[in-house]
C-alpha cells in the first residue's frame, strides 16, 4: 500500500519528500539525542570545576586543620602543667595587662573567671585571641563597662578549656 503510494507520486515530489524526510530525521536526531548529551556533558563539566574549585579549599582547610592541631598540640606542651589559673594569669600579665588585672577566681574544673580594671579593650581582645590560638582556651564570657579614658573598661572574662 505504501508503496503504491508512493510509485503514484511524481518524481520531482518524491525528491521533495524524500528530502523532507531526511531533515525531519536530522532534526528529530539533533533534538532527542545530540542536543540533550551535548547539554549535559557541558552541565558535567561544570560541576566538575565547581567540585575541583571544592577539593583545592578543602585541601586548603584540611592543611590549615593539620596546622592548627600542631599547634593544638604544641600548646599543651608549652603549658608545662600549668593550670588554668596560672595560665590566664601569667598571659595576661604577658600581655601588658598586669597593673589592670584586678582577680582570677576559679569557677569550675574548666574554667575560671578574670577580672580587669580600666584595662584597654585591644589588648583584652589580643589576650582573648592569643589564648584561643595557643592554647585552645576560648572566652564563653565576657561582660565590659566603660572605664575612665579612651577605649579603657572595665571587663569580666570566663575562659574554658577544652
Amino acid at each position: 500500500m505504501m508503496q503504491s503510494w508512493w510509485k503514484a507520486r511524481e518524481p520531482r515530489e518524491r525528491q521533495v519528500l524524500l528530502v523532507g524526510g531526511i531533515v525531519t530525521v536530522v532534526l528529530l536526531a539533533w533534538a532527542l539525542v545530540w542536543y540533550p548529551l551535548q547539554r549535559s556533558r557541558n552541565d558535567l563539566r561544570v560541576r566538575v570545576q565547581a567540585q575541583q574549585v571544592a577539593l583545592q579549599q578543602m585541601r586548603s582547610d584540611s592543611a590549615r586543620v593539620a596546622q592548627l592541631h600542631g599547634l593544638g598540640a604544641r600548646a599543651k606542651v608549652e603549658r608545662q602543667g600549668k593550670s588554668l589559673l596560672a595560665l590566664a594569669d601569667a598571659t595576661a600579665r604577658g600581655a601588658q595587662l598586669a597593673n589592670e588585672l584586678r582577680r582570677v577566681e576559679p569557677v569550675g574544673p574548666k574554667s575560671v573567671r578574670v577580672s580587669f580594671e580600666g584595662a584597654s579593650f585591644d589588648a583584652i581582645a589580643d589576650w582573648l585571641e592569643g589564648l584561643a590560638r595557643d592554647f585552645g582556651v576560648v572566652a564563653t564570657d565576657f561582660s565590659a563597662d566603660r572605664a575612665e579614658g579612651t577605649g579603657r573598661v572595665n571587663a569580666r572574662v570566663t575562659l574554658e578549656e577544652p
